[in-house]
């Protein structure tokens, strides 16, 4: 299973720089949902990393798809708070870990 990172050129040069390959760098929110469709789409994409400030841009939707997807595991990161791992832990065990 592959990595793929979806952000600016900036958000993904560290991940570039540690050796992964499968980079997204969409231009405006139709392209980033078009991306992360498609990433959720993908049997051979294990994790999806996401700037946390791209993930507040897609809709309400495709963040409930994400939310729901076991594989891949989409983390949003960066300077703004994601609920996203969070919110699949406690559906997954039943127990709020961060509290």
């Amino acid at each position: 299973m592959e990595i793929a990172v979806v952000g600016t050129p900036e958000f993904t040069l560290g991940f570039q720089l540690a050796g992964i390959s499968r980079l997204h760098h969409p231009n405006g929110d139709e392209e980033l949902a078009e991306v992360m469709r498609g990433l959720l789409s993908q049997k051979d994409v294990g994790i999806v990393v996401i700037d946390s400030a791209d993930m507040t841009r897609l809709s309400d939707r495709l963040r409930s798809q994400i939310a729901d997807s076991i594989t891949p595991t989409v983390l949003g990161i960066g300077t703004e708070e994601d609920n996203t791992l969070r919110e699949s832990i406690k559906s997954a065990l039943g127990v709020d870990l961060w509290k």
